[in-house]
Order: C-alpha cells, then sequence, then structure tokens
C-alpha cells in the first residue's frame, strides 16, 4: 500500500509491524509475512541507521521500537495507522492481536 512511499515492501511490513504491535524482532516479523528474514533485517538495519527505529538487547534477541526522538514519529504513526485500515480484515486482526504471555504451566496445547 505505502511501499511505493517507502521504497520496498519490506519497509512497510516492518513498519506496519512494529506499529501494530509496539515492538517486534526481524525473526517475529519475517515469521508474520512468510517473508526472507536477511531482508526484513537488511531493512531494521536500514530504518535503525536512519533514526526511525532504535532496538536494545534483551537476551538474544533485540527487539525494535520506534524512536521517541524522531522528529516524524508523530506524522509516521498516523500514516502508518491509515494505511493499517486499508489491509485486509483478517490480516488486520492478525497484526493487533498481540500475545505474548508464556503459556500457563500443565495447559494442552
Amino acid at each position: 500500500m505505502i511501499e511505493v512511499l517507502l521504497g520496498s515492501k519490506n519497509a512497510e511490513r516492518v513498519l506496519i509491524y512494529v506499529f501494530a504491535r509496539e515492538e517486534g524482532y526481524p525473526r517475529e516479523i519475517a515469521r508474520f509475512f512468510n517473508s526472507d528474514l536477511k531482508s526484513i533485517q537488511h531493512q531494521l538495519d536500514k530504518l535503525e541507521a536512519g533514526g526511525v527505529l532504535v532496538s536494545r538487547e534483551v537476551g538474544r534477541t533485540r527487539p525494535y521500537v520506534f524512536n521517541p526522538r524522531y522528529p516524524f514519529v508523530k506524522e509516521l504513526k498516523a500514516l502508518l495507522e491509515k494505511a493499517l485500515l486499508f489491509y485486509p480484515a483478517k490480516e488486520r486482526e492478525e497484526l493487533l492481536m498481540n500475545r505474548r504471555r508464556p503459556r500457563a504451566r500443565g495447559k494442552p496445547l
């Protein structure tokens, strides 16, 4: 949808995912969109170098979030919010459903 503005489909995927879930790490984003992990990592590195996203280390993972000091973060989030409205309903629901709690001990799959 906004890939023309951002330059690639993976850049749009990364930004939409981080916007919808408030954070994301490369393997999680690649798995969600059935995309190549290396291209997602490249986009995350590019967006971090540009100051749009920031990351931190949590164990062996590196979650990315929007940089609150980025001058256009409010405008970018407004654009992503508008773009998310045009995603198919099923994909939008999956993006917004953010389950991160661990499974309870002994709970059946």
